[in-house]
């Protein structure tokens, strides 16, 4: 993937040589994931992390060619990435011959907790029509467009996994029989989903639009503020074949410099 995003960065930065340059906009970015589909519920549900933890900065780099003294080609990417550690809230680990399983935590103080590590990427590369209605002479300059996005993504875990579909009874001399449930650990390499299968290419197709402004500092350079909404999913592989698309969505307000050519 990091070579994929290189290559990409590389691409944006030569084509002002091979006079098409028109303008570079270089934007940071507050990236927050919508987070709706039924993976991103069930570690919210289960796992000490909430969906504000997965909110972090983005840097975007984004060639802009001139129609029109109102329209332009907007061609770029943004890189989100972001890892958490979280635990489960409601369980608690017992090791046994059997292996480990899984405890509720308002019964019992557990020999360790259960948690694992889930890293999300994401890196859009967008191709935009933007429109400016008053030009770029003037003082302010509103402008909005959208487009259509080539997603590169991925989604990981490492650590502790509780298999609630492995179900136990426990024999409390106290409570009765408790279900328990089988733990199983997972690494990075077992875990590994990307759209398609683990062995297809890993790209998504979604779309997004944008609204924002610049306000220009010098003869060429201007200083520029945007909302985007993107719109995304991606199929997960074999590990999660009955879950539903893994939601790639999210919106981003950036702050970002744009230099004319």
């Amino acid at each position: 993937m990091k070579k994929t995003i290189g290559l990409v960065a590389i691409l944006i930065l030569l084509l002002p040589g091979l006079g098409l340059s028109d303008a570079i906009s270089v934007r940071l970015a507050y990236f927050v994931p919508s987070a709706q589909s039924e993976l991103w519920t069930i570690e919210f549900e289960n796992m000490s992390f909430q969906k504000e933890d997965f909110r972090n900065a983005t840097l975007g780099i984004f060639y802009e060619h001139f129609f029109s003294r109102e329209l332009s080609l907007l061609v770029g990417l943004d890189v989100y990435s972001k890892i958490n550690l979280g635990t489960y809230r409601d369980y608690v680990g017992y090791s046994f011959e059997d292996g480990d399983f899984a405890f509720p935590y308002q019964h019992y103080e557990g020999e360790f907790d259960i948690g694992h590590q889930l890293d999300v990427a994401i890196t859009p590369v967008q191709a935009s029509l933007k429109l400016t209605p008053l030009g770029r002479r003037s003082g302010f300059i509103p402008y909005i467009g959208g487009g259509v996005s080539l997603y590169i993504w991925k989604v990981k875990m490492r650590g502790d996994i509780v298999d609630f579909t492995d179900e136990w009874f426990y024999e409390d001399p106290d409570l009765g029989d408790v279900p328990i449930y089988g733990i199983y650990a997972v690494n990075s390499e077992q875990w590994s989903w990307y759209s398609g299968d683990r062995q297809q290419s890993r790209f998504s197709v979604g779309f997004h639009g944008f609204a924002g402004v610049m306000f220009p500092i010098a003869n060429r350079l201007a200083i520029e503020a945007e909302f985007k909404y993107s719109y995304g999913k991606g199929k997960l592989g074999d590990y999660f074949e009955d879950f539903d698309h893994f939601d790639l969505s999210s919106y981003q307000i950036a702050v970002g410099i744009n230099y004319w050519f």
